[in-house]
């Protein structure tokens, strides 16, 4: 296949951001590129409108269900700018011989560095009276210090490892939970491997990291939280679809615990009926936690060489195991 007679569609907002040759490569190499210029992920039935055409697919959030493989006829490859698999239909993709890729390990820094920044205006509650001062109040609130607080990470690869890292200085006790452990990662930033019961009972602030799945969808359910420790914190830079909102919002508003930060909801952007929305004890971004500069540049360069390379009939360097 000549590249020049191919169509790539690109739905990413931030692809490129701040590295103008990266979609100057793209354009160059192929004959037309389609790029996403709603401001939001595509939903399957505007997909399904325009993928009929499109050879090569650098893909944000967007719903790709059966539904959009199906009307696929000419697509050879979805390139997932992010790691995230729950809104692809990957066994649908699999029976089209459509190879799909992601972008491990290119965003674990900048959201890693999120998710720090949430731990720490949790603990001084930085948010609320930062609006306070704006409104001409000068508030004297009693921070937490983060010193000998237990900071639990469910879930620890490449963005849990990051956060580990980076709060090796804040004299905190570390710990975490996951199916897969690696010793060697745990000893080097004095992180203490436990038992998920565990880790939910201990942590003062208890931030998820895991991918989800259809086993643990709401998972931080009533039950969960009512394990949790009194007073405590819950970070979400994940997925959204991990936390029933509506338990949570309950159990700030009886004080079982005592704020959140979140940069991911279960519908997004989130119903301004959501009970998060306001409560001023949860920090609320706009799913950002790879909006930084590095992020958006490696998982650019990842994906457009993944993509390309498919379509030049190469092997990608990160397919996704079907």
């Amino acid at each position: 296949m000549k590249l020049k007679q191919c169509c790539v569609l690109v739905t990413p907002t931030s692809f490129g951001a701040g590295n103008a040759g990266i979609k100057v490569l793209l354009e160059d190499q192929v004959g037309q590129v389609i790029y996403n210029n709603s401001g939001k992920p595509y939903g399957a039935k505007k997909l399904q409108e325009i993928i009929g055409n499109v050879d090569g697919y650098i893909a944000g959030l967007d719903e790709i269900n059966s539904d959009v493989i199906r009307k696929a006829e000419k697509l050879k490859v979805i390139a997932r700018y992010g790691t995230g698999m729950d809104n692809v239909d990957l066994k649908s993709a699999k029976e089209k011989g459509i190879i799909v890729t992601y972008t491990p390990g290119a965003n674990a820094s900048s959201v890693a560095d999120l998710t720090v920044a949430f731990i720490l205006m949790l603990c001084r509650s930085i948010y609320q009276i930062a609006e306070k001062t704006k409104k001409g109040e000068w508030p004297r609130v009693m921070g937490l210090s983060l010193e000998n607080k237990t900071v639990g990470l469910y879930g620890f690869g490449a963005i849990g490892r990051e956060v580990a890292r980076k709060l090796t200085g804040f004299d905190c006790r570390i710990i975490a939970f996951d199916i897969v452990q690696n010793q060697e990662i745990a000893e080097k930033y004095c992180v203490e491997y436990v038992d998920r019961d565990t880790i939910i009972a201990e942590s003062d602030f208890l931030s998820l990291h895991i991918p989800i799945t259809k086993k643990n969808q709401k998972m931080v359910n009533s039950n969960f939280i009512e394990k949790m420790k009194d007073g405590s914190l819950l970070i979400n830079t994940a997925r959204g679809e991990l936390v029933d909102e509506v338990a949570l919002a309950n159990a700030i508003l009886n004080k079982k615990l005592t704020g959140a930060a979140l940069d991911t909801f279960e519908k997004e952007p989130p119903d301004p009926n959501n009970p998060l929305l306001g409560l001023s004890q949860v920090i609320t971004t706009p799913h950002m936690g790879a909006h930084a500069e590095s992020a958006i540049n490696q998982m650019s360069w990842m994906a457009l060489e993944d993509c390309l390379a498919v379509l030049k009939g190469e092997k990608p360097k990160f397919p996704v195991s079907i």
